[in-house]
Protein backbone atom coordinates (compact mmCIF):
# COMPACT_ATOMS: atom_id res chain seq x y z
CA UNK A 1 0.00 0.00 0.00
CA UNK A 2 2.93 2.55 0.63
CA UNK A 3 4.34 2.64 -2.80
CA UNK A 4 0.85 3.55 -4.39
CA UNK A 5 0.41 6.26 -1.73
CA UNK A 6 3.75 7.55 -3.16
CA UNK A 7 3.03 7.26 -6.65
CA UNK A 8 -0.38 8.95 -5.83
CA UNK A 9 1.06 12.05 -4.14
CA UNK A 10 3.81 12.15 -7.05
CA UNK A 11 1.47 12.35 -9.57
CA UNK A 12 -0.32 14.96 -8.06
CA UNK A 13 2.82 17.03 -6.95
CA UNK A 14 3.39 16.73 -11.21
CA UNK A 15 -0.30 17.91 -12.23
CA UNK A 16 -0.99 20.07 -8.90
CA UNK A 17 2.31 22.27 -8.73
CA UNK A 18 1.90 25.70 -8.74
CA UNK A 19 5.42 26.62 -8.65
CA UNK A 20 5.93 24.88 -11.71
CA UNK A 21 5.08 27.62 -13.99
CA UNK A 22 5.51 30.47 -11.34
CA UNK A 23 7.10 33.60 -12.99
CA UNK A 24 9.67 36.01 -11.19
CA UNK A 25 7.97 37.08 -8.15
CA UNK A 26 9.44 40.51 -8.75
CA UNK A 27 7.87 40.69 -12.40
CA UNK A 28 4.39 39.89 -10.64
CA UNK A 29 4.79 42.29 -7.86
CA UNK A 30 5.59 44.82 -10.39
CA UNK A 31 2.75 43.70 -12.67
CA UNK A 32 0.39 44.32 -9.82
CA UNK A 33 2.12 47.32 -8.60
CA UNK A 34 1.87 49.04 -12.21
CA UNK A 35 -2.32 48.06 -12.00
CA UNK A 36 -2.28 49.82 -8.63
CA UNK A 37 -2.30 53.10 -9.97
CA UNK A 38 -5.29 55.32 -11.31
CA UNK A 39 -4.24 57.92 -12.99
CA UNK A 40 -4.62 59.66 -16.73
CA UNK A 41 -5.57 56.78 -19.21
CA UNK A 42 -6.60 54.49 -16.88
CA UNK A 43 -8.98 57.02 -14.75
CA UNK A 44 -10.18 57.71 -18.14
CA UNK A 45 -10.72 54.38 -19.20
CA UNK A 46 -12.31 53.05 -15.46
CA UNK A 47 -15.32 56.59 -16.34
CA UNK A 48 -16.01 55.80 -19.51
CA UNK A 49 -16.47 51.76 -18.35
CA UNK A 50 -18.82 52.63 -16.13
CA UNK A 51 -20.67 55.02 -18.10
CA UNK A 52 -20.60 51.71 -20.25
CA UNK A 53 -21.92 49.72 -17.60
CA UNK A 54 -24.49 52.22 -16.15
CA UNK A 55 -25.87 52.23 -19.83
CA UNK A 56 -26.18 48.44 -19.89
CA UNK A 57 -28.23 48.75 -16.89
CA UNK A 58 -30.68 51.29 -17.98
CA UNK A 59 -31.22 49.09 -21.03
CA UNK A 60 -31.23 45.56 -19.15
CA UNK A 61 -28.67 44.62 -21.55
CA UNK A 62 -26.66 41.74 -20.44
CA UNK A 63 -24.08 41.92 -22.93
CA UNK A 64 -23.25 46.15 -22.84
CA UNK A 65 -22.64 44.57 -18.98
CA UNK A 66 -20.56 42.41 -19.65
CA UNK A 67 -18.38 44.29 -22.31
CA UNK A 68 -18.27 47.20 -19.93
CA UNK A 69 -16.48 44.72 -17.08
CA UNK A 70 -13.89 43.37 -19.85
CA UNK A 71 -12.73 47.39 -20.15
CA UNK A 72 -12.25 48.28 -16.45
CA UNK A 73 -9.26 47.72 -14.63
CA UNK A 74 -11.22 47.95 -11.46
CA UNK A 75 -9.02 44.48 -10.53
CA UNK A 76 -5.42 46.19 -9.78
CA UNK A 77 -5.73 47.98 -6.77
CA UNK A 78 -7.88 44.80 -4.73
CA UNK A 79 -5.33 42.38 -5.73
CA UNK A 80 -2.80 45.28 -5.08
CA UNK A 81 -4.25 45.27 -1.50
CA UNK A 82 -3.89 41.00 -0.66
CA UNK A 83 -0.63 40.98 -2.26
CA UNK A 84 0.70 43.94 -0.22
CA UNK A 85 -0.17 42.30 2.91
CA UNK A 86 0.80 38.58 2.01
CA UNK A 87 4.72 39.77 1.16
CA UNK A 88 4.30 42.64 4.10
CA UNK A 89 4.77 46.10 1.52
CA UNK A 90 2.92 48.10 3.22
CA UNK A 91 3.71 51.06 1.15
CA UNK A 92 2.04 49.07 -2.04
CA UNK A 93 -0.95 48.36 1.15
CA UNK A 94 -1.36 52.48 1.10
CA UNK A 95 -1.39 52.85 -2.40
CA UNK A 96 -3.91 49.90 -3.19
CA UNK A 97 -6.24 51.74 -0.35
CA UNK A 98 -5.79 54.62 -1.82
CA UNK A 99 -6.25 53.91 -5.68
CA UNK A 100 -9.20 51.43 -3.73
CA UNK A 101 -11.27 54.84 -2.66
CA UNK A 102 -10.37 57.08 -5.47
CA UNK A 103 -11.75 54.31 -7.96
CA UNK A 104 -14.93 53.54 -5.77
CA UNK A 105 -15.55 57.25 -5.55
CA UNK A 106 -15.17 57.81 -9.22
CA UNK A 107 -17.41 55.35 -10.37
CA UNK A 108 -20.20 56.04 -8.02
CA UNK A 109 -20.33 59.74 -8.94
CA UNK A 110 -19.96 58.41 -12.38
CA UNK A 111 -22.38 56.30 -12.23
CA UNK A 112 -25.12 58.65 -10.53
CA UNK A 113 -24.27 61.58 -12.74
CA UNK A 114 -26.05 59.36 -15.27
CA UNK A 115 -28.90 57.70 -13.53
CA UNK A 116 -29.52 61.72 -12.38
CA UNK A 117 -30.25 62.72 -16.27
CA UNK A 118 -31.01 59.39 -17.85
CA UNK A 119 -34.96 58.56 -18.39
CA UNK A 120 -34.72 55.27 -16.19
CA UNK A 121 -37.87 55.48 -13.90
CA UNK A 122 -38.07 51.64 -12.94
CA UNK A 123 -35.54 49.34 -11.67
CA UNK A 124 -34.95 46.07 -14.32
CA UNK A 125 -34.20 42.88 -13.78
CA UNK A 126 -30.10 43.58 -14.00
CA UNK A 127 -30.42 46.36 -11.53
CA UNK A 128 -32.46 44.32 -9.12
CA UNK A 129 -29.97 41.07 -8.82
CA UNK A 130 -27.22 43.56 -7.46
CA UNK A 131 -28.73 44.34 -4.53
CA UNK A 132 -28.95 41.47 -2.32
CA UNK A 133 -25.95 39.86 -1.85
CA UNK A 134 -25.66 36.32 -0.04
CA UNK A 135 -22.58 33.83 1.34
CA UNK A 136 -22.51 32.64 -2.35
CA UNK A 137 -21.10 35.85 -3.31
CA UNK A 138 -18.42 35.44 -0.80
CA UNK A 139 -17.77 31.73 -2.38
CA UNK A 140 -17.57 33.66 -5.74
CA UNK A 141 -14.89 36.66 -5.01
CA UNK A 142 -12.95 33.90 -3.30
CA UNK A 143 -12.50 31.23 -6.28
CA UNK A 144 -12.32 34.08 -8.92
CA UNK A 145 -10.04 36.14 -6.59
CA UNK A 146 -7.42 32.54 -6.64
CA UNK A 147 -7.24 32.02 -9.86
CA UNK A 148 -6.13 35.55 -10.31
CA UNK A 149 -3.68 35.78 -8.41
CA UNK A 150 -2.59 31.95 -9.83
CA UNK A 151 -3.00 33.64 -12.86
CA UNK A 152 -1.43 36.77 -12.59
CA UNK A 153 1.66 35.01 -10.94
CA UNK A 154 2.83 32.70 -14.22
CA UNK A 155 4.54 32.94 -16.87
CA UNK A 156 2.11 32.89 -19.20
CA UNK A 157 -0.87 35.24 -17.62
CA UNK A 158 -3.96 34.41 -19.87
CA UNK A 159 -6.97 36.21 -20.40
CA UNK A 160 -8.18 35.07 -16.37
CA UNK A 161 -8.38 38.71 -14.96
CA UNK A 162 -11.37 39.51 -17.61
CA UNK A 163 -12.92 36.81 -16.84
CA UNK A 164 -12.32 37.44 -12.96
CA UNK A 165 -13.98 40.57 -13.12
CA UNK A 166 -16.70 39.41 -14.88
CA UNK A 167 -17.85 36.38 -12.23
CA UNK A 168 -17.11 38.48 -9.75
CA UNK A 169 -19.27 41.53 -10.70
CA UNK A 170 -17.32 44.67 -9.48
CA UNK A 171 -18.84 47.30 -12.05
CA UNK A 172 -22.96 46.31 -11.89
CA UNK A 173 -23.08 47.04 -8.46
CA UNK A 174 -21.24 50.39 -8.33
CA UNK A 175 -23.23 51.50 -10.83
CA UNK A 176 -26.64 50.34 -8.91
CA UNK A 177 -25.06 52.27 -6.11
CA UNK A 178 -25.11 55.01 -8.19
CA UNK A 179 -28.90 54.49 -9.29
CA UNK A 180 -29.43 54.38 -5.42
CA UNK A 181 -28.50 57.74 -4.91
CA UNK A 182 -29.60 59.30 -7.85
CA UNK A 183 -33.48 58.23 -7.31
CA UNK A 184 -32.89 58.49 -3.35
CA UNK A 185 -33.52 54.68 -3.01
CA UNK A 186 -31.33 53.60 0.33
CA UNK A 187 -32.06 50.28 0.47
CA UNK A 188 -30.44 50.20 -3.52
CA UNK A 189 -27.63 51.99 -2.10
CA UNK A 190 -26.57 50.08 0.34
CA UNK A 191 -27.34 46.36 -0.78
CA UNK A 192 -25.63 47.30 -4.13
CA UNK A 193 -22.38 48.44 -2.50
CA UNK A 194 -22.57 45.82 0.46
CA UNK A 195 -21.89 43.86 -2.89
CA UNK A 196 -19.38 45.37 -4.06
CA UNK A 197 -17.48 45.32 -1.11
CA UNK A 198 -18.23 41.77 -0.46
CA UNK A 199 -16.35 41.24 -3.53
CA UNK A 200 -13.67 43.66 -2.97
CA UNK A 201 -12.85 42.43 0.54
CA UNK A 202 -12.57 38.47 -0.95
CA UNK A 203 -10.89 39.19 -3.59
CA UNK A 204 -8.04 40.36 -1.41
CA UNK A 205 -8.40 37.62 0.99
CA UNK A 206 -8.14 35.17 -1.96
CA UNK A 207 -5.08 37.15 -3.83
CA UNK A 208 -3.51 37.41 0.06
CA UNK A 209 -4.42 33.04 0.33
CA UNK A 210 -2.76 32.54 -3.33
CA UNK A 211 0.46 34.60 -2.58
CA UNK A 212 0.93 33.18 1.17
CA UNK A 213 0.63 29.38 -0.74
CA UNK A 214 2.87 30.07 -2.95
CA UNK A 215 5.32 31.35 -0.99
CA UNK A 216 6.22 34.84 -2.19
CA UNK A 217 9.04 36.26 0.02
CA UNK A 218 8.10 38.30 2.81
CA UNK A 219 9.38 42.10 3.23
CA UNK A 220 11.10 41.89 6.67
CA UNK A 221 10.12 44.27 8.79
CA UNK A 222 11.50 45.86 12.39
CA UNK A 223 8.26 46.09 13.63
CA UNK A 224 6.12 43.26 14.10
CA UNK A 225 4.01 44.82 16.33
CA UNK A 226 2.42 46.82 13.64
CA UNK A 227 2.32 43.91 11.57
CA UNK A 228 0.18 42.06 14.11
CA UNK A 229 -2.11 45.21 14.15
CA UNK A 230 -2.60 45.32 10.53
CA UNK A 231 -3.33 41.37 10.38
CA UNK A 232 -5.86 41.52 12.95
CA UNK A 233 -7.59 44.59 11.32
CA UNK A 234 -8.01 42.71 8.50
CA UNK A 235 -9.43 40.19 10.00
CA UNK A 236 -12.02 41.69 11.98
CA UNK A 237 -12.66 43.05 8.28
CA UNK A 238 -13.79 40.17 7.11
CA UNK A 239 -15.46 38.93 9.89
CA UNK A 240 -17.74 42.53 9.95
CA UNK A 241 -18.22 41.54 6.20
CA UNK A 242 -19.17 37.88 6.55
CA UNK A 243 -21.53 38.24 9.27
CA UNK A 244 -24.77 40.34 7.37
CA UNK A 245 -23.98 37.78 4.23
CA UNK A 246 -24.33 34.54 6.58
CA UNK A 247 -27.20 36.27 7.75
CA UNK A 248 -29.03 37.51 4.04
CA UNK A 249 -28.07 33.80 2.72
CA UNK A 250 -30.17 32.26 6.07
CA UNK A 251 -33.40 34.74 4.53
CA UNK A 252 -32.80 33.46 0.96
CA UNK A 253 -32.70 29.66 2.02
CA UNK A 254 -36.10 30.20 4.34
CA UNK A 255 -37.83 32.01 1.64
CA UNK A 256 -36.67 29.24 -1.18
CA UNK A 257 -38.23 25.99 1.28
CA UNK A 258 -41.01 27.95 1.96
CA UNK A 259 -41.92 28.99 -2.36
CA UNK A 260 -41.13 25.76 -2.81
CA UNK A 261 -43.21 23.87 -0.27
CA UNK A 262 -46.32 26.56 -0.93
CA UNK A 263 -45.90 25.48 -4.62
CA UNK A 264 -45.93 22.09 -3.89
CA UNK A 265 -48.93 22.47 -2.08
CA UNK A 266 -50.61 24.63 -4.60
CA UNK A 267 -50.04 21.88 -7.31
CA UNK A 268 -51.22 18.90 -5.13
CA UNK A 269 -53.77 20.17 -3.16
CA UNK A 270 -56.01 22.86 -5.69
CA UNK A 271 -55.83 21.07 -8.18
CA UNK A 272 -59.54 20.64 -9.46
CA UNK A 273 -60.97 19.15 -12.83
CA UNK A 274 -61.88 22.07 -15.13
CA UNK A 275 -60.27 24.32 -12.65
CA UNK A 276 -56.96 26.70 -13.46
CA UNK A 277 -54.67 28.11 -10.84
CA UNK A 278 -54.62 31.38 -12.45
CA UNK A 279 -52.56 33.54 -10.41
CA UNK A 280 -50.31 32.46 -6.95
CA UNK A 281 -48.52 35.19 -4.76
CA UNK A 282 -46.67 33.35 -1.74
CA UNK A 283 -45.77 35.70 1.25
CA UNK A 284 -43.03 34.38 3.63
CA UNK A 285 -43.20 37.34 5.80
CA UNK A 286 -46.71 37.43 5.99
CA UNK A 287 -46.95 33.82 5.95
CA UNK A 288 -50.07 33.80 3.18
CA UNK A 289 -50.37 31.89 0.27
CA UNK A 290 -53.30 33.52 -2.30
CA UNK A 291 -54.28 31.95 -5.27
CA UNK A 292 -56.62 32.90 -7.93
CA UNK A 293 -58.91 30.40 -9.44
CA UNK A 294 -60.51 30.49 -12.68
CA UNK A 295 -63.07 27.79 -14.20
CA UNK A 296 -66.00 26.08 -12.45
CA UNK A 297 -66.43 27.13 -8.55
CA UNK A 298 -64.43 24.73 -6.32
CA UNK A 299 -67.09 24.40 -3.09
CA UNK A 300 -65.63 25.88 0.54
CA UNK A 301 -65.98 22.27 1.74
CA UNK A 302 -63.43 21.28 -1.20
CA UNK A 303 -60.95 24.53 -0.01
CA UNK A 304 -61.54 24.14 3.71
CA UNK A 305 -60.14 20.44 3.16
CA UNK A 306 -57.39 21.72 1.30
CA UNK A 307 -56.65 24.62 4.57
CA UNK A 308 -56.60 21.32 6.62
CA UNK A 309 -53.73 19.69 4.77
CA UNK A 310 -51.52 23.39 5.09
CA UNK A 311 -49.90 21.11 8.28
CA UNK A 312 -48.81 18.34 6.51
CA UNK A 313 -46.05 20.40 4.95
CA UNK A 314 -43.84 21.63 7.65
CA UNK A 315 -43.18 24.86 7.04
CA UNK A 316 -46.90 25.92 5.74
CA UNK A 317 -47.84 24.65 9.28
CA UNK A 318 -48.96 28.43 10.50
CA UNK A 319 -50.09 29.81 6.97
CA UNK A 320 -53.46 31.61 5.79
CA UNK A 321 -54.91 30.61 2.90
CA UNK A 322 -56.34 32.83 0.47
CA UNK A 323 -58.48 31.22 -2.54
CA UNK A 324 -60.47 34.19 -4.90
CA UNK A 325 -62.60 32.81 -7.75
CA UNK A 326 -64.49 34.33 -10.13
CA UNK A 327 -64.39 36.67 -12.70
CA UNK A 328 -64.06 39.72 -10.84
CA UNK A 329 -61.64 42.69 -11.71
CA UNK A 330 -60.33 42.65 -7.79
CA UNK A 331 -59.32 38.92 -7.82
CA UNK A 332 -58.11 38.97 -11.47
CA UNK A 333 -54.97 40.71 -12.42
CA UNK A 334 -55.43 40.91 -16.47
CA UNK A 335 -51.49 41.44 -16.94
CA UNK A 336 -51.11 38.09 -15.13
CA UNK A 337 -53.69 36.86 -17.83
CA UNK A 338 -51.88 38.17 -20.38
CA UNK A 339 -48.74 36.55 -19.98
CA UNK A 340 -49.78 33.33 -18.91
CA UNK A 341 -52.08 33.11 -22.67
CA UNK A 342 -48.78 33.91 -24.30
CA UNK A 343 -46.93 31.64 -22.01
CA UNK A 344 -49.32 28.98 -23.62
CA UNK A 345 -49.38 30.26 -27.32
CA UNK A 346 -45.30 29.93 -27.27
CA UNK A 347 -45.94 26.78 -25.64
CA UNK A 348 -48.90 25.62 -28.16
CA UNK A 349 -46.18 26.47 -31.05
CA UNK A 350 -43.36 24.86 -29.42
CA UNK A 351 -45.08 21.84 -29.59
CA UNK A 352 -46.76 22.29 -32.99
CA UNK A 353 -42.40 22.76 -34.47
CA UNK A 354 -41.42 19.42 -32.44
CA UNK A 355 -44.36 17.76 -34.32
CA UNK A 356 -43.39 19.07 -37.95
CA UNK A 357 -39.72 18.24 -37.40
CA UNK A 358 -40.35 15.25 -36.11
CA UNK A 359 -42.96 14.47 -39.59
CA UNK A 360 -40.02 15.71 -41.94
CA UNK A 361 -37.61 13.61 -39.78
CA UNK A 362 -39.98 10.35 -40.66
CA UNK A 363 -40.42 11.11 -44.20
Amino acid sequence: MKPRFINIKGFLNAYLDLNKDKDNELQTIESTRKGVEFQGASLWILILAIFMASLGLNVNSTAVIIGAMLISPLMGPIMGIGLSVGINDFDLLKRSLKSFGITTLFSITTSTIYFLFTSLTEAQSELLARTSPTIYDVFIALLGGLAGIIALSTKEKGNVIPGVAIATALMPPLCTAGYGIATGNFYFFMGAFYLYFINSVFISVATYIGVRVMKFEKKELLDKEREKRVKNYIIGIVILTLCPALYLTVGIIRDTIYETSANQFINRELSFDNTQVLTRKINFDKKEIRVVLIGEEIPDISIELAREKLKDYKSLASSNLIVLQGASNDHIDLLEIRNLLMKDFYKNNEEHLLEQQHRITLL
